[in-house]
């Protein structure tokens, strides 16, 4: 089954930052994400709700309701500034 994938504006605008060949990337590895929320480069984060995704040096947070089948995407940016 298919998830629902909600990407906010403000991600849009965080997405629209990047590089275009990291940009590409990242939006290949969402697509993935609406068969497979939970693939083997993701992780469930301890100290706060949600997943993060990794994507080389970029990382995506989001979370996950399985009952409506809807996949957030909270954040997207490089790993050295995603946590703060």
């Amino acid at each position: 089954m298919s998830y629902q994938l909600i990407i906010p504006k403000v991600v849009e605008k965080q997405l629209n930052k990047l590089a275009n060949q990291i940009r590409e990337t990242v939006i290949e590895n969402l697509l993935i994400l609406q068969d497979n929320p939970r693939p083997p480069n993701s992780l469930k984060l301890k100290n706060v709700q949600g997943y993060r995704l990794r994507v080389g040096n970029y990382r995506v947070l989001y979370d996950i309701d399985d009952p409506t089948q809807t996949i957030t995407i909270r954040r997207v940016g490089h790993r050295r500034d995603i946590y703060r």
